[in-house]
C-alpha cells in the first residue's frame, strides 16, 4: 500500500477511535457531571478512576500498535504516530461537540490526560498541537517514501524537547486546580505559542536538511 493509502485507513481508524473516547467521556459526564462540566472540577475518588487511567494507558497501546503495523522504518512509525494521534484528538472535539455541543468555544478547559498527574487547559491548546502533528507527520511520511531520509540533528532534538517541556508543563503545573479542586490559574498561552513555535522551527531544520537516500 502506498503512502496516501496508509494516511486514508490511518485516519479512518483514528476518527473512529475518537468517536469511542468521546462515547466514554459523554457516559462519565452523565455520571459524575449531570449538573455540567465546568471547573472546579468534582473528583472522582473511587476506583472508577484507576480503571480509567489504564484506559487511557491502553489507548496509547493502540495508538503504538497500530504504528508498528503501518510502519517499517523508525521515523516513518514516528509520523504515523503524530498523525495517529493529531487525528484523534481533533476529532475527539469534533465528536464531543456533535455529541454534547461542547466545548461551547475553544477556549473552555478540559482534562486532557491523567497520567501521570492531570493535564488541564484550554481546548485551544492540546488542538494547536495536535494540528501541527498531522501537518509534520504528513509531510515526514511523503519525505520517506519519496526517497529522502528524516533524521534530525542534535539541534532539532533540542528544540523539540524544549517545546515538549514548556507545553507540558502548562498542562500540569497547576496542582491546585488538578488535585485539590480549585479554579484553574490564567492559561501560560505564552509557553504554548512558545512551544508551538520550537516544534515548527526544529521541524523546519530537519526537513530542510534532509538527504536523498
Amino acid at each position: 500500500m502506498n503512502n496516501t493509502g496508509k494516511i486514508i485507513w490511518l485516519a479512518i481508524f483514528a476518527i473512529a477511535m475518537a468517536f469511542i473516547e468521546s462515547a466514554v467521556v459523554v457516559y462519565l459526564r452523565a455520571i459524575f457531571y449531570p449538573d455540567g462540566f465546568k471547573f472546579p472540577l468534582k473528583a472522582i475518588t473511587d476506583h472508577k478512576i484507576v480503571i480509567e487511567v489504564f484506559r487511557e494507558a491502553a489507548t496509547l497501546f493502540m495508538l503504538l500498535s497500530v504504528t508498528f503495523l503501518a510502519g517499517k522504518k523508525r521515523w516513518e512509525r514516528f509520523a504515523y504516530f503524530m498523525f495517529l494521534f493529531g487525528v484523534w484528538d481533533v476529532f475527539y472535539y469534533i465528536w464531543l461537540k456533535v455529541l454534547l455541543n461542547w466545548p461551547a468555544s475553544l477556549f473552555d478547559w478540559d482534562i486532557l490526560f491523567l497520567i501521570p498527574i492531570p493535564w488541564i487547559s484550554p481546548v485551544i491548546a492540546p488542538v494547536s498541537v495536535s494540528l501541527l502533528m498531522i501537518i509534520f507527520s504528513i509531510l515526514i511520511s511523503r519525505s520517506i517514501h519519496k526517497g529522502f531520509g528524516f533524521s534530525p540533528k542534535l539541534l532539532s532534538g533540542i528544540l523539540a524537547l524544549s517545546g515538549i517541556t514548556l507545553i507540558l508543563y502548562s498542562f500540569m503545573h497547576d496542582i491546585n486546580a488538578t488535585l485539590h479542586q480549585q479554579m484553574p490559574k490564567p492559561y501560560h498561552y505564552d509557553f504554548l505559542i512558545i512551544g508551538d513555535s520550537l516544534f515548527i522551527v526544529a521541524f523546519l531544520i530537519a526537513y530542510v536538511k534532509r538527504k536523498d537516500n
